[in-house]
């Protein structure tokens, strides 16, 4: 029975809560992760997930038909959504070492139906994370590979649709897939299988990799910023806020949608998602309690100054309205007649965006990980380790398949839109989690504390929600979609087979 409960009383296994104890029980044994990631791996996971595809793609189509100039202070508002998160996350990752991310926090605060729901929304965002990473890490290889003569036709190499902003809907491209996105996917996969150790070593490799180019770009691009590019500095309004479609402040464009400065920090929150990643490896880190708040601490604050100084940069180097969407990086130095700079930044792209996809997709297996254990989903698939490799290989396999097929035939605002409003969900949830937590378990060991509460999760719930409404309406209708296919599964499947249920002996309905 719910150990919340008090004595005599039944609850519905709908909202159980998973005791501390069993969280931290469940992770032993042999079925558990191998624990070999220290302080500074767990940062360079973290800054593998958060550099990339938001730096090296996002930054075009944000600043182009959202945000302009004003994009910079849009990843300064996004960090400190992000703040507020990592510091809820921190705290939780400390109290509960084990694989699962905020669907292990949900389901020790909330209960087992909020952490379905949370867990479907993580699969959700890593997924449809690592799709749209993918889109761009094909647009900066397509480029390496023209640089060396070799064009791929063009019906192999993008999304057969794509979003028009002047007409507000997709319309088609003429291509039939994006081979080198749903390629690079496969490559990865077979990389994740073979095991955290070396997934680690290269991400390692590749993160100082692409620090050393945002370096580079950060005090070449320096030379080349002229102040004339960012005027006008907010060209589409300091707002752009809508509730369920229904403009509340600022413009939208065409198609309805909002755009703005905080219309920008929206959509390019995406670029900070990494950081909560590292909360999904906390099995497999060396002294979780110390280490794994260390690590995403420090990756979201080296990320977030590097992410300023690059816009301002960027968007100094090229006006806003003429930054290309899928490599704007590379592209800016290319209009600026640095063909050299142009071809060192894609590679780096390549090398950035590569290590992003390995933290996106490490991470959903993990999730999935956790919902097997407690029976919400099937374990001789989504809950097994591999014997040799310690790696959940057949749900590392089957996310593979998935995100291939998305990545090569969606085009990726509408991956980016979609990844945005699942993250942000999931940080409302953690935020209120460590509130709730507080107050059912105050003498629970917390190596680490979040400080000032509960102004700080307060204000993490209300930041992620002006973000959530800043969102396209149409982002909503997909959430509530997922979601309520989310709802079929648990009512078809893990309700019926959940462990903490069928050992309370609870009332199934």
């Amino acid at each position: 029975m719910d150990s919340s409960l008090p004595a005599g009383v039944r609850r519905s296994r709908l909202f159980f809560r998973k005791p501390l104890a069993a969280l931290l029980e469940e992770a032993r044994g042999e079925n558990r992760l191998r624990r070999i990631l220290g302080p500074v791996h767990l940062t360079a996971l973290g800054i593998g997930a958060v550099i990339g595809a938001g730096i090296f793609v996002a930054t075009g189509a944000a600043a182009r038909n959202v945000a302009g100039p004003a994009l910079m202070l849009s990843y300064a508002v996004a960090a400190v959504t992000c703040v507020f998160a990592a510091l809820c996350y921190a705290e939780f990752a400390a109290m509960v070492p084990v694989a699962g991310s905020a669907y292990t926090y949900a389901y020790a605060t909330l209960g087992e139906l909020f952490a379905w729901i949370i867990g479907w929304d993580l699969i959700l965002e890593y997924g449809v994370a690592s799709a749209a990473v993918a889109t761009g890490w094909s647009a900066y290889a397509q480029g390496l590979l023209a640089k060396a003569g070799l064009v791929l036709p063009a019906a192999l190499v993008s999304s057969p649709w794509r979003y028009d902003p002047a007409a507000g809907s997709l319309v088609g491209t003429g291509a039939l897939v994006n081979l080198p996105a749903a390629l690079v996917v496969g490559a990865v996969t077979y990389v994740l299988v073979r095991g955290i150790q070396e997934t680690s070593r290269l991400n390692t490799v590749m993160v100082a990799v692409k620090v050393a180019a945002v370096l580079f770009v950060i005090a070449a691009g320096l030379f080349f910023v002229s102040s004339a590019n960012w005027r006008p500095f907010a060209p589409y309004g300091w707002t752009g806020l809508c509730f369920f479609g229904h403009t509340v402040a600022g413009q939208v464009d065409p198609g309805g949608k909002p755009v703005g400065m905080l219309a920008g920090a929206a959509i390019i929150f995406f670029a900070y998602i990494g950081f909560d990643a590292v909360s999904t490896h906390t099995e497999e880190a060396r002294n979780p309690q110390r280490d794994v708040p260390v690590g995403i601490v420090t990756s979201l604050a080296v990320c977030s100054i590097l992410y300023v100084a690059m816009v301002a940069v960027l968007t100094g180097m090229v006006r806003f309205d003429q930054l290309d969407i899928s490599a704007p990086v590379s592209l800016a130095f290319k209009a600026r007649g640095q063909g050299w700079a142009e071809g060192l930044v894609a590679v780096a792209g390549v090398a950035g965006i590569t290590s992003v996809l390995l933290v996106m997709m490490l991470s959903g297996p993990r999730v999935f990980l956790a919902m097997a254990r407690d029976g919400l989903l099937p374990r001789k698939v989504f809950g097994v380790v591999h014997p040799r490799y310690r790696t959940p290989w057949k749900s590392t396999i089957l996310t593979g398949a998935c995100v291939a097929v998305m990545a090569g035939l969606l085009p990726i605002d509408v991956l980016l839109h979609l990844t945005n409003i699942g993250t942000l969900l999931a940080f409302v949830i953690v935020c209120s989690a460590v509130l709730i937590m507080r107050r059912t378990h105050p003498g629970a060991e917390r190596p680490f504390r979040c400080p000032w509460v509960p102004a700080v999760p307060i204000l993490g719930i209300l930041s992620c929600l002006l973000l959530m409404f800043s969102l396209p309406v149409a982002n909503w209708y997909r959430l509530g979609i997922w979601l309520a296919l989310g709802i079929l599964v648990y009512f078809g499947y893990g309700r019926r087979h959940s462990v903490l249920g069928r050992a309370s002996g609870a009332d199934p309905a």
